[in-house]
């Protein structure tokens, strides 16, 4: 009885055996009989959004005089905007920020014995978001007149954005996938092999980076928001069955 069971569980590890290395065969025979391509998908385009930033301020020794003036500062600034051809719904200001201003203070000695309060600081910041790109752009780069009216401003680069984002990777997404399928048959054609269905499918990164720049790829994607002319591409890695 025991021989019997013995031999009854070396038959069944042979059996077993025997499928699993049938079950590796095929799977790598499968693995065989597959074509795995990278197809690209680039375009260019125009912003057809900006975003552009800035800061008024005012430093005083009276708050209440102060708030006054920023908000005469403020009204030029507007005006000087809206005068440029863009409206004032497009104009957000936000709120006034306060801030001490102080000054250290030393003994006869060199040494610091602290702080001496010497006013205030108002500020302000606004964004102008607009789909008149050239009008906001040129106001970016004129609004420091109003420097000589007496008006502190701090401004920023405008940043660039695309509204129809979403119609740009689904032309991608095809232009991949059809670069994909190209080079997929070439190699079958040069292989004798005819190219059947997909097997799998998978999105790179969406990239966006500045038209003719030298913007390097990111692991993570790049968005470029600093360039008006962009340019945008993504990878398809599509694996194809062949017989």
């Amino acid at each position: 009885m025991k021989t019997y069971l013995k031999y009854l569980i070396i038959g069944a590890a042979v059996v077993m055996s025997a499928w699993l290395l049938g079950r590796a065969y095929t799977y790598k025979y499968r693995s065989q009989n597959t074509i795995v391509v990278t197809g690209l998908g680039e375009t260019s385009f125009t912003s057809d959004l900006i975003v552009w930033e800035g800061e008024i301020s005012f430093e005083t020794a009276d708050v209440a005089k102060g708030y006054a003036q920023l908000e005469r500062n403020k009204d030029k600034v507007l005006e000087f905007i809206t005068s440029h051809g863009i409206a004032a719904e497009h104009v957000v200001f936000a709120f006034v920020n306060v801030s001490r201003n102080t000054e250290p203070v030393y003994n006869s000695n060199g040494n610091y014995t602290g702080s001496r309060f010497t006013g205030y600081r108002l500020s302000q910041r606004f964004v102008v978001e607009s789909s008149e790109v050239e009008k906001v752009e040129n106001i970016s780069r004129e609004i420091s007149v109003l420097i000589s009216q007496g008006v502190s401003i701090d401004v920023y680069n405008p940043d660039y954005y695309y509204t129809k984002l979403d119609d740009v990777k689904l032309d991608l997404i095809q232009q991949a996938s059809a670069d994909a399928r190209a080079r997929a048959e070439k190699i079958a054609v040069n292989a004798g092999a005819v190219l059947g269905g997909v097997s799998s499918a998978k999105m790179g990164v969406f990239q966006i980076t500045g038209a003719n720049s030298n913007e390097e790829f990111s692991a993570g994607g790049s968005f470029n928001t600093r360039s008006r002319q962009k340019k945008a591409r993504v990878t398809m890695r599509v694996e194809y069955r062949i017989r």
